[in-house]
């Protein structure tokens, strides 16, 4: 089957093949229940698997995510919302003291295979706290992975995908992204597992191909990266576009291929550049590319400041200025 679906509509259909196809799924959250999310992502799924299946939970994220891991420890297999980046902070001495550390403490016995949903990033005017971009505290623990789709095609295979993984999962959902459609493919039948699935949870994937200069950029960046090389290209500008999806683990192979072909990085994310995952792709293309580069790996991301009020958001933000400014940059070289 194939069809044209927005992204949160993409999650919501993962996660409902997800809950037929495994009755060990379990969903939880705030809200998810009844109302459907506040993006409606859960939309209609506690109506069809019931209220033991997709549960609306009290607002307490550390409750959540510590009712999550013991769910886990019993053999099932929990998707919990948080229902903003900001708010999961609450929660963030469970992911990573416990959901992130018990495979280890365990000397590999036990396996908490939890995925934990997170709307994230700007651009839909919200008040304080809801429009942040941790990606990077995540990424920094170890025993954690951090994954974040760019379009509904990758949402909704990526969600399956974690799901199915026996370790952590931190789904980073693109909020401004939610409404923007495309073309999602799948069988009737069968899961993540079983099926010609797009490609690997952690593959990083070439989405235009170029000459001069390799983008790459993770979630709600990938859109800006593909708009920039749109534009070069009417100047000349042979630019290659890459998404990355997986934060931690990231492809640093992928990277590399592109990058000893186009001889030029920049790295686009909405999180602030400083020590932001950008950071360490410059570090280690400039130590696996060293021969190759012919410019200086270049950041394009937030500044090192606290998000600010909606009004100023577009300021805040890389925008596609921003990101031509880089590429010319690193092009001058």
């Amino acid at each position: 089957m194939a069809e044209k679906m927005a992204l949160a509509k993409a999650i919501n259909e993962s996660l409902r093949r997800a809950l037929e196809s495994d009755p060990k799924v379990l969903i939880m959250g705030e809200d998810v229940g009844k109302l459907g999310g506040v993006f409606r992502v859960t939309d209609g799924l506690q109506k069809d698997f019931g209220e033991s299946r997709v549960i609306d939970t009290p607002l307490a994220e550390s409750g959540i995510v510590g009712t999550a891991i013991g769910l886990a420890l019993r053999g099932y297999r929990p998707v919990v919302e948080i229902q903003f980046d900001g708010f999961v902070f609450p929660a963030y001495d469970q992911i990573v003291t416990q959901l992130a550390k018990m495979h280890a403490r365990s000397l590999g016995k036990v396996k908490l295979p939890v995925v934990v949903r997170i709307p994230y990033g700007g651009g839909i005017g919200a008040v304080e706290h809801h429009s942040e971009s941790p990606e990077a505290l995540f990424a920094h623990v170890a025993g954690l992975k951090v994954v974040s789709p760019s379009n509904a095609s990758d949402a909704f295979w990526m969600m399956q995908q974690a799901i199915e993984c026996d370790d952590p999962v931190i789904f980073f959902e693109p909020k401004r992204r939610y409404w923007d459609k495309a073309e999602v493919t799948w069988s009737t039948s069968g899961s993540a597992a079983g099926e010609a699935i797009p490609g690997p949870l952690h593959k990083a994937q070439v989405i235009r191909e170029g000459t001069d200069l390799t983008l790459a950029a993770y979630g709600p960046m990938v859109k800006l990266c593909l708009e920039a090389a749109a534009a070069a290209a009417e100047e000349g500008k042979s630019l290659e576009v890459l998404d990355l999806r997986s934060i931690s683990p990231l492809d640093f192979d992928s990277i590399q291929a592109s990058v000893e072909k186009t001889r030029r990085l920049v790295v686009v994310h909405e999180a602030p550049v400083f020590l932001g995952s950008g950071a360490e792709i410059a570090a280690r293309i400039t130590e696996r590319c060293f021969y190759h580069l012919e410019a200086p790996v270049l950041r394009v991301g937030g500044y090192h400041a606290p998000y600010p009020p909606a009004r100023l958001e577009e300021e805040y933000l890389p925008g596609l200025d921003r990101v031509l400014d880089a590429v010319d940059r690193a092009l001058a070289y």
